[in-house]
């Protein structure tokens, strides 16, 4: 059954950041469409930069690229991932893109000579961005990034506290994601890290609808009972997200302790009850693989995992297309111009990523060999692609000096020119 306009759910996180949130939004999603609702998926993040395409992926993690060519958050790709949604450049609003447009309207005279403040002027922005991107859908679901009580996420907290207001009753929900410790020599779990979490975003005008508890074990109903207690909620709107062997037993995790029910219940829904069979095969191919296999991403940005986030999950689930176990071992390239290639030896394929910058590409250069050598598939994405050209024009082609004039703008043998038209670009991104 149709919904009538837009439902909106907006998902906060507390305590610490990358607890869950971008992964919890992705599970809620994949929920809803089973039921067979129109769903899409904002990310919101507190930081300057008008996106994240010029930022250290050691700080960061990847980018996403949507399919309008936009360098997006990494949970944009969680959502994608879990849902049939393909999301825009529009579906990513920074701190920076809303300032930005509200200057560049101040500049143009759109507010008639007005004094130009965070309220009403950059919380309407907010407001504005999200409804248009949230447009023609059921169900808008809204992750705020960084941790309630930061600073810089205080605009885009007062916008959905607006918004709240605006939509009235059954037309939104809050959705907290927050941490309970296991304090080992107490052997117990804390639950006043919550409790303050709430408190911090009740203060600002917010009264979360379900609490999703982030632990490495199941909660117990006197915990569940406790926590509705001190804030504001019934034990069943607690809700247990413990650690599991892979995140894409996250729907139905959260199914299980009757997450869609809740919010098919606030947001006054009218639909079919989710079923998950897809997700059942999902879980049976990853607990139960017919096969195994190794592969070695050689990059320079190996100690954050998540800078490699959307190559990882490609290779996961193309071992759960054909039911086999991927085990990916991440090699850092200068690791292998100290040590040489014999870290590579477990590994059946090799694959070189993108990259920026000479550190570490004579390592990804010696990987590339190992692999041309007879040792197994390599697969160049990239930078990784252009580790090949240059690694094949040094060894196979007698061109000793063979580089690229990225790294060597005067090298003898330049096989890799950079383009024209991008040597004196100094808007990045």
């Amino acid at each position: 059954m149709a919904v009538q306009g837009t439902k909106y759910i907006f998902v906060t996180g507390g305590v610490v950041s990358s607890i869950g949130k971008g992964l919890t939004s992705a599970a809620i999603g994949a929920l809803l469409e089973d039921r067979r609702l129109v769903v899409t998926l904002i990310k919101m993040d507190p930081y300057l930069n008008l996106d994240p395409g010029t930022m250290n992926p050691l700080q960061h993690g990847e980018v996403f690229v949507t399919d309008d060519g936009a360098e997006t958050d990494l949970d944009l790709g969680h959502y994608e991932r879990f849902t049939s949604v393909r999301l825009s450049r529009d579906h990513n609003i920074t701190t920076g893109k809303v300032y930005k447009a509200v200057i560049d309207k101040e500049r143009a005279g759109g507010y008639l000579g007005k004094t130009v403040q965070i309220i009403p002027h950059i919380t309407n922005e907010i407001k504005d961005q999200i409804k248009r991107a949230s447009e023609g859908v059921d169900v808008s679901i809204v992750e705020v990034g960084g941790t309630v009580g930061d600073i810089e996420s205080l605009p885009f907290l007062e916008a959905i506290r607006q918004m709240r207001v605006e939509l009235g009753d059954q037309n939104s929900l809050s959705v907290h994601v927050t941490l309970l410790p296991w304090i080992g020599p107490a052997e117990e779990l804390k639950t006043k890290p919550t409790q303050h979490s709430v408190k911090a975003l009740r203060e600002i005008g917010i009264q979360p609808d379900i609490l999703v508890c982030r632990s490495d074990r199941p909660i117990e109903t006197e915990h569940r009972e406790k926590i509705g207690l001190f804030c504001n909620l019934t034990p069943e709107a607690v809700v247990s997200a413990q650690d599991v062997e892979s995140v894409y037993q996250v729907p139905r995790m959260l199914k299980s302790q009757g997450v869609d029910k809740l919010i098919a219940d606030g947001l006054n829904i009218w639909s079919r009850a989710s079923r998950l069979a897809k997700w059942k095969k999902i879980e049976d191919a990853l607990l139960a693989p017919e096969s195994e296999v190794t592969i070695a991403i050689v990059g320079k940005y190996v100690h954050l995992k998540d800078s490699y986030k959307s190559l990882h999950e490609a290779l996961v689930h193309g071992g759960l297309a054909s039911r086999a176990r991927v085990n990916i071992e991440y090699v850092d390239s200068e690791q292998i111009e100290k040590d040489g290639t014999g870290m590579l030896e477990s590994a059946h394929a090799i694959l070189v990523p993108g990259g920026f910058g000479d550190r570490g590409i004579e390592g990804k250069i010696a990987a590339a060999r190992f692999a041309r050598e007879g040792r197994g598939p390599y697969f160049g994405i990239c930078l990784g692609m252009q580790i090949a050209v240059i690694e094949f024009a040094r060894s196979v082609l007698g061109l000793k000096s063979a580089n690229s004039c990225e790294f060597k703008p005067h090298t003898p043998d330049p096989v890799i020119h950079l383009m024209k038209e991008q040597e004196d670009i100094t808007d990045k991104g």
